[in-house]
């Protein structure tokens, strides 16, 4: 082993809030905050907070039981409130809600730092309600009951202590609960390794365990479809990332098995079982493609029968992204060189019949935003562009619309910009996409990249406001890479940057990065690049491998320290994305683009900036802040910034949200373009 690449002298930046490491992180922030100072800063941040906090978004709903319900932050509620209000009123320009739940008036009263993190509401009456609030924006969370009748906490209700539990009702009186209980009950991930049946009124340790992964697994989880007439309880056990093996757990305790590949996605809905493809699968004489989503009965296949029909076979071009069911159809959302095509298909005696519901026209995104598949056939449909604000409409399949419900407002002037789509050729020749936003006569100038390349997760064309009024309004030009490691191209395009693969994601977006330069948009000065979570590997490698491309780094809540990942919280659970760093071999390709270990003195390093939270229990901030201290004894320029709230999305509330993104524009500006500044 190279003793260099194994050297950790900063290890002790990972003791989360020891007086040492608490002091090197106030430190950091104290000079962060006073290079920030001035007039200039405080009025990018409330251009910031106003586009965050703007009264005219679109509250976007939830359709339950003849309610609309929404989650909704504004700078008077920034924790939130839980409300609802009936279709009709929410038709109206203002409408009138119910509050159901203040979180900020909740957080004051018990002295918390309640993050709402969501609500499951029990069908088919939907009174009651299990309430996930998470303490400064952690993944961990305390589950309570909710009574939506009463707007109040159950106060004998099911209650558990903060941890990353698992719960899922299973009728009034019963949840499915996988959480923390002692030594054991979770895996090495931190996540639930024992699935219990818990009764109201009994205490949780004497409950009935239904389900036990092995401690290796990332999690086991179960839940329980309520559907009339359909009415099924479902164990999971995830061995990996991208591997899980699925049983339905029937009345009597035992399990049937549902034979499907470990790396396929398995949905049962009703009647019908679908199945996604990430590896070819052979059935008998066929061979069911990568990409491919596939439709059995499922009473037939559980009982051995594969007829297998597909619905949707990839291409070069076009891969599936996601889908949604009504009561009747199924919408296929399609990606076409990542524009969004919308089908519906809908089963009969004859088969599947196939109708487009939105086309691949122009460079913008649709999707589904929900539906009541018990219910009927009505669904809200999103649809917006890098510069086109949301729109949300409304529709029934066959039958009217879709129709305009709400329009969202625009936070810039987009005159004079265009959307633009190009590829860059990669090093082994491979076409990669990117779109380039703003306006051509600006070029070349100040241009930011940002990209994410993992866990097959796509970048798609969308509305920023934020990025709208703090970079293109002020000139600035916006780049959206889609390398291999994402979904854009389906899972051929993620398996080709995946573990030992992971450098063509690097040399994708380095691709780009050279593109933009030849094309005249900007140049390596001032392009700056900006990424998060596994984004913010990815230009953290930027920094360490090809820093002649790029005039500023952003690197956010990131992995950075790619021998010691799996070690610290969640990491164990990302091996099957980026490998085993206690396998040599995998650590062989894995020491080879750490950006940690591969720090070295003399580089010509721009100007970096790193931001992280103390409360991030996803991605430990220790990654950040080892990477940030080896950069300043080297004498690099490096600016920290570690958020005491916020988890991994760095903010807490809407205030918190607006200084970090302020902090982050600002120290572009002041890079990229330093006379503007």
């Amino acid at each position: 082993m190279d003793q260099q690449l194994d050297a950790d002298e900063y290890l002790w930046l990972e003791e989360l809030d020891s007086v040492e490491a608490s002091g090197w992180v106030a430190e950091n922030n104290e000079r962060m905050v006073a290079a920030t100072g001035g007039a200039g800063f405080a009025a990018l941040r409330e251009e910031i907070r106003q586009v965050l906090d703007d009264d005219h978004r679109i509250p976007y709903p939830r359709r339950r039981a003849g309610f609309l319900y929404n989650f909704w932050r504004d700078g008077e509620h920034p924790r939130g409130v839980w409300r609802r209000t009936t279709p009709q009123e929410y038709a109206t320009a203002a409408p009138v809600w119910e509050v159901l739940l203040d979180v900020d008036a909740l957080a004051a009263a018990e002295g918390e730092n309640w993050v709402w993190h969501g609500a499951a509401v029990l069908r088919p009456a939907y009174e009651r309600a299990l309430v996930s609030l998470s303490r400064g924006g952690a993944d961990a969370t305390v589950v309570r009951e909710f009574d939506l009748v009463g707007r109040e906490f159950v106060a004998d209700g099911f209650v558990l202590p903060e941890a990353k539990s698992s719960v899922h009702w299973v009728d009034a009186d019963h949840v499915f609960v996988g959480t923390d209980t002692g030594p054991g009950s979770m895996t090495v991930s931190g996540y639930p390794r024992v699935i219990r049946l818990w009764r109201r009124g009994t205490p949780l340790e004497e409950s009935v365990v239904v389900f036990e992964g092995e401690p290796g697994d990332v999690l086991v989880d179960a839940s329980r479809h309520l559907t009339p007439g359909f009415e099924r309880s479902f164990v999971r056990r995830s061995t990996d990332f991208f591997h899980r093996r699925i049983w339905q757990l029937t009345d009597d305790g035992g399990l049937v098995r549902i034979e499907v590949p470990d790396d396929a996605v398995a949905q049962v809905h009703r009647e019908w079982l679908l199945v996604r493809l990430r590896t070819p699968w052979q059935v008998g004489g066929v061979v069911f493609s990568a990409g491919a989503l596939l439709a059995a009965r499922y009473d037939e296949f559980v009982a051995g029968g594969r007829d297998l029909t597909v619905l949707f076979e990839p291409d070069e071009r076009t891969a599936l992204s996601t889908w949604s069911w009504t009561q009747h159809h199924l919408v296929l959302n399609l990606l076409v060189d990542v524009a969004t095509r919308l089908e519906v298909l809908t089963p009969g005696d004859g088969g599947w019949e196939r109708s487009p519901l939105i086309d691949a026209t122009d460079l913008s995104s649709s999707y589904i935003l929900d539906t009541h598949p018990d219910d009927d056939d009505d669904y809200l449909l999103v649809t917006d562009g890098f510069l086109e604000p949301a729109t949300l409409r409304q529709g029934r399949l066959g039958g009217s619309g879709p129709e305009v419900l709400k329009q969202a407002p625009g936070f810039f002037d987009p005159a004079g910009m265009t959307v633009e789509q190009h590829f860059a050729v990669s090093a082994d020749g491979t076409r990669v996409p990117y779109f380039v936003i703003g306006d051509p006569a600006a070029r070349p100038g100040p241009a930011l990249l940002t990209g994410y390349g993992g866990f097959a997760n796509a970048k798609l064309p969308g509305y920023e406001g934020v990025t709208g009024r703090a970079w293109l309004a002020r000139g600035g030009t916006y780049v959206v890479a889609n390398i291999r490691g994402g979904g854009e191209y389906g899972p051929a395009w993620h398996h080709a940057a995946q573990r030992e693969r992971r450098p063509r994601a690097f040399e994708d977006f380095a691709a780009i990065a050279q593109d933009l330069v030849t094309r005249g948009v900007t140049t390596a000065a001032q392009l700056g690049v900006d990424g998060r979570s596994n984004g913010g590997l990815l230009t953290g490698v930027m920094l360490t491998r090809y820093p002649e491309l790029f005039g500023a780094i952003v690197i956010g809540v990131p992995l950075l320290d790619m021998r010691r990942f799996h070690k610290l919280l969640a990491g164990a659970s990302w091996m099957a994305e980026y490998g085993d760093p206690d396998n040599p071999d995998d650590w062989e390709f894995l020491r080879g683009y750490s950006p940690y270990q591969n720090v070295r003195a003399g580089q010509a390093y721009p100007p970096v900036l790193l931001i992280t939270s103390t409360r991030d229990d996803r991605v430990h901030p220790g990654h950040a802040r080892k990477m940030a201290a080896r950069l300043l004894a080297h004498g690099y320029d490096v600016s920290y910034y570690e958020n005491v709230e916020g988890g991994h999305g760095t903010a807490a509330d809407s205030s918190q949200r607006a200084f970090l993104t302020a902090l982050k524009f600002d120290f572009l500006w002041r890079t990229l373009r330093p006379e503007a500044s």
